[in-house]
């Protein structure tokens, strides 16, 4: 009796592709700061300040590049700092927007475009709400600090880490230029 050997080439899994953009650039800045004059002042993060950014905010920017404006009030005094960075949700990026006033504190966050397939509830605005205020000295810990959302909790981590990694730039980067 002979045997045959029946090589089977293994099934691929397909997750189904998931993105929905919320808000552009511009509309997340009116969203923030309206009425506000913006001046686009991109960075690229020195591998120093990569490290103490690292060390104060507990996460490392995935990225050297800095997406930021400097933002001015009607009377053109400053009325603080927009960045737009991304965080890993479950397996894909999250693009966020954080305004930071001239003080230093969280004055609002939109999600820009959220690719994973559950977890958007990040988006809600009383979620949201929970930043505002917040600075680089403020505990920012998930399920003290900032409610987790149940089902979301990765997106809901990686976005309070994002948040308290962004208001550390800008306080060590940012705000020494002025």
């Amino acid at each position: 009796m002979k045997r045959f050997l029946l090589a089977v080439a293994p099934l691929a899994v397909v997750s189904p592709a998931y993105a929905t953009t919320y808000l552009t650039v511009e509309q997340a800045q009116a969203a923030i700061f309206p009425g506000a004059a913006m001046t686009p002042d991109p960075r690229t993060l020195t591998p120093d300040q990569a490290k103490a950014i690292a060390k104060a905010a507990g996460v490392k920017p995935l990225s050297p590049a800095l997406k930021a404006w400097k933002v001015a009030a009607a009377d053109g005094k400053s009325a603080g700092w927009f960045i737009v960075d991304e965080v890993v949700g479950k397996h894909e990026f999250i693009t966020f927007a954080v305004g930071i006033d001239a003080a230093g504190a969280v004055r609002g966050i939109e999600i820009l475009d959220y690719r994973e397939v559950y977890g958007g509830e990040v988006r809600a605005p009383a979620w949201r709400a929970q930043f505002t205020g917040k600075t680089a000295a403020s505990a920012m810990v998930l399920d003290h600090d900032i409610r987790n959302i149940s089902g979301a909790t990765l997106s809901s981590r990686h976005v309070t880490d994002g948040v308290k990694r962004l208001l550390v730039t800008a306080q060590l980067v940012l705000a020494p230029k002025g």
